[in-house]
């Protein structure tokens, strides 16, 4: 029962893991396995992870947010204020974290204040938030951590190919927030909370070790040691804390994308459709597979990282399995709105094709 509770809960490793021993009968296990790994980009995610696990457990986030959600007064505000929370919070935590950090405060101050009929919508463009606005930096969501380390792309430059729809995406979500919800009087209770000193002081120092790490400011190998050392004898249930599972599925991926380079006629067919619209092709591919595993596969076929880059990140929205992070917004809302799966899926599809549609359509007049 555990074991099947864990695979449903984790579904796109266990997929992953099946795909990746599939391809093993086609290539067998041999030393140029060894080569298919990024282990730069698993240290990273994992001491992010790790330190943003921590933080959450002195509820610094929790406590971020609702300082800057209770300066606003009325429902539209809060919502914004809510989507830029976790917009923000995307590009610093990682998108998944980010959710899973300010979903919890959305359903929070909706609930209280007898604004569940906004849930749906919130949760949505909340979503929508944590994966376009995690586009912007090496770190904001996992593909674009991968990404930026396998393709070795300067931190100015990626910056640059990320600016134009990142840009285009914050005005898509200001507009809806303002047009979709009712400027309504909006209370909310006052709750002390109070961090430690010590431990926030402590947490930050890490969160820009594990920065540096990403921007390469410093050998991975350095925090690779100094987080987890630290957070042991600091926090333990940080460690415990880690989506280990999300580590594993990039595991199993790399196994999978680097078995399918090697298989010559799936190298050439891929090669084609990625030569014909990388930017388009790697947006498809999202609808089907994900956007982490997309950049992982595609990776091997091309060197134009510009398309590649840009359109797994605008796949991440569109279907309900083109980002994990939507996933995770499925499941939390699904949690405390049983009855209403159907109409959440409908709304969910409605504005993420939207967003996808509208974006696709303006970098392909941008690029000409």
């Amino acid at each position: 029962m555990k074991l099947t509770a864990f695979a449903r809960k984790n579904i796109v490793m266990v997929i992953a893991l099946f795909a990746a021993v599939i391809t093993c009968f086609f290539v067998p296990p041999d030393a140029a396995y060894l080569g298919y790994f990024d282990v730069k980009t698993l240290a990273c995610l994992f001491c992010v992870l790790a330190v943003v696990c921590a933080l959450k457990n002195i509820h610094f986030f929790y406590m971020l947010a609702r300082k800057i959600v209770r300066r606003f007064k009325n429902t539209r505000m809060s919502i914004l204020a809510l989507v830029y929370i976790t917009f923000i919070g995307s590009m610093l935590i990682a998108n998944d974290m980010a959710l899973l950090t300010f979903l919890p405060l959305g359903y929070f101050v909706l609930h209280t204040t007898g604004q569940e009929k906004h849930m749906a919508f919130t949760f949505i463009m909340q979503n929508i938030a944590a994966n376009l606005g995690g586009m912007l930096t090496p770190f904001g969501n996992p593909q674009n951590l991968y990404l930026y380390s396998f393709f070795d792309i300067p931190t100015p430059e990626f910056m640059q190919i990320m600016a134009p729809p990142f840009i285009v995406s914050i005005a898509l979500i200001t507009l809806c927030c303002i047009v979709f919800v009712k400027n309504e009087p909006l209370a909310l209770d006052d709750v002390q909370i109070s961090l430690h000193p010590g431990k926030t002081l402590l947490y930050i120092g890490l969160f820009a070790l594990s920065i540096l790490m990403v921007f390469r400011g410093i050998p991975y190998g350095i925090g690779l040691v100094v987080i987890p050392v630290v957070l042991f004898f600091v926090d333990k249930k940080a460690l415990k804390m880690v989506d280990y599972p999300l580590l594993l599925t990039f595991v199993f991926f790399f196994i999978f994308a680097g078995n399918m380079a090697r298989i010559e006629p799936v190298r050439e067919v891929f090669s084609w459709l990625l030569n014909k619209n990388t930017l388009i092709f790697s947006i498809l591919s999202c609808q089907c597979i994900s956007n982490v595993p997309s950049a992982i596969l595609l990776s091997q076929f091309t060197q134009n990282y510009a398309d590649l880059l840009v359109g797994v990140n605008i796949g991440g929205a569109g279907t309900l399995i083109a980002s994990l992070a939507s996933l995770i917004t499925f499941r939390e809302y699904v949690k405390h709105n049983p009855g209403k799966t159907a109409y959440y899926v409908t709304m969910f599809s409605i504005y993420n094709f939207a967003f996808v549609i509208i974006l696709t359509g303006f970098m392909m007049y941008l690029v000409g």
